[in-house]
């Protein structure tokens, strides 16, 4: 093995092969006449636009996968001398000088122009802006699904009704023109059990951390077991398959007491049980995991890994009601729940997963993350007791990664955390 290669394990390696397939599959579509919709992560509609036989590309996951790979720098860069701020959600520049510079996605292959940008508006009002940018690059038609705030912390009727209209009335119009196919709902619900089998699986492998030593890392390793549901496989055989696979992955982990598998291989001795808040950085990301798995560090549960579907509550897709249940995922995002809302869920999770306290990783330019979260961050040290630690960083521009000023707040994050189990001053 090269010393350099990052140590993965069997779900991690098949979940880069699935995705890499997916883009392959997009890249040859002009010669199969696969057509394609771009939509967004939070309150996708995966199994409604594959019931039509269309392809999903989303946008944030071309922007992640391509800081992983070390090139959203030059991709924003090309944005910002267009005239985009600095300030600017860097989702979004590095998909615009993505476009700008040959539309190739993260595995080096033509991406296909969008027969359709769907917009399923959930808790950014910068997916918006991001599609009305897209619209203009691309001249590709729009289909938007306003999906009402929880302001309330509930899903009341009324917004279920209203999304389910808009279902019914302008989206599934929009998708049978695009593919030239009817809608065919007896094909929905057997995507949609699929999915209810997935998320079964998918929640099994999530609460496993609440073992200790817990078997998986919830944020860093998370985010590759969210990759198949949260992209373009919910709904399919593929995912079915997958999270089956990997939730036997991880109960013989639990059966053998083994803690996590790290970049630099498994996790020896458990120190910190941590929950964190906000997305990782991608630029940096095993630097990033570095500096936890260093120090012993797991994180037992993030919000992250739920902007996709807070599968964790309770919430299944149902087959027998399928526009109503598409309406309810999409309303009951994490991006899309108000900031009470938010608070009870960590709290929760630090209580139920034992956790020693609550990181955040505060990212620059997404407002939709960071707004309320030092607000958050005091709330759920006053109601827990356990510390909290704040750092900062970035989604896909290196230039905000300070390894140095993350490291230092670590490390003082964890000596707070051990003075608190000394019964010393936090």
């Amino acid at each position: 093995m090269n010393p350099s290669a990052a140590m993965k394990d069997g779900s991690q390696l098949r979940q880069k092969e699935m995705i890499a397939e997916h883009y392959s599959r997009l890249a040859h579509s002009p010669h199969t006449g696969e057509k394609s919709v771009y939509t967004f992560v939070p309150g996708n509609l995966t199994e409604l636009v594959r019931s039509f036989d269309l392809l999903p590309v989303l946008p944030e996951i071309n922007a992640l996968q391509s800081a992983m790979r070390g090139k959203s720098k030059d991709y924003i860069a090309i944005a910002e001398k267009l005239g985009h701020s600095e300030d600017v959600c860097t989702y979004v520049k590095c998909d615009v000088g993505m476009k700008r510079s040959g539309n190739l996605g993260p595995t080096g292959e033509h991406l296909p122009d969008p027969d359709l940008l769907l917009l399923s508006y959930t808790g950014c009002f910068t997916f918006m802006k991001w599609f009305e940018l897209l619209k203009e690059e691309y001249k590709a038609p729009v289909a938007m699904l306003h999906v009402p705030y929880q302001a309330e912390g509930r899903i009341t009727t009324a917004a279920r009704d209203y999304v389910v209209r808009q279902l019914k009335e302008s989206v599934i119009p929009k998708l049978e023109q695009v593919s030239g196919r009817k809608y065919d709902e007896d094909k929905l619900k057997e995507m949609l059990a699929r999915s209810s089998r997935a998320e079964d699986d998918l929640v099994h492998v999530l609460e496993s951390a609440k073992h200790r030593p817990s078997p998986i890392d919830a944020y860093f390793g998370g985010v590759y077991y969210i990759g198949p549901i949260f992209t373009a496989f919910r709904g399919t055989e593929e995912a079915v398959g997958y999270y089956r696979a990997l939730r036997s992955e991880v109960d013989e982990r639990i059966a053998m007491g083994k803690g996590p598998v790290t970049p630099d291989g498994e996790m020896e001795r458990e120190r910190f049980r941590l929950v964190v808040e906000g997305p990782p950085n991608w630029t940096s990301f095993r630097q990033f995991w570095k500096m936890f798995a260093d120090e012993g560090a797991v994180v037992v549960a993030s919000t992250y890994t739920k902007v996709g579907g807070v599968y964790d509550n309770g919430f299944r897709h149902d087959p027998e009601r399928p526009l109503e249940t598409l309406a309810e995922y999409c309303l009951g995002c994490y991006t899309n729940l108000n900031l009470p809302t938010r608070v009870d869920m960590l709290c929760r999770y630090v209580e139920e997963y034992g956790a020693d306290g609550l990181l955040v990783n505060s990212i620059k330019s997404c407002n939709s993350f960071s707004a309320g979260q030092l607000m958050m961050l005091r709330e759920v040290e006053r109601r827990t007791g356990r510390p909290a630690g704040f750092v900062e960083s970035d989604l896909v521009d290196p230039r905000y990664f300070s390894a140095a000023n993350i490291k230092n707040r670590l490390e003082s994050y964890f000596q707070m955390i051990e003075q608190k189990r000394a019964g010393g001053a936090a």
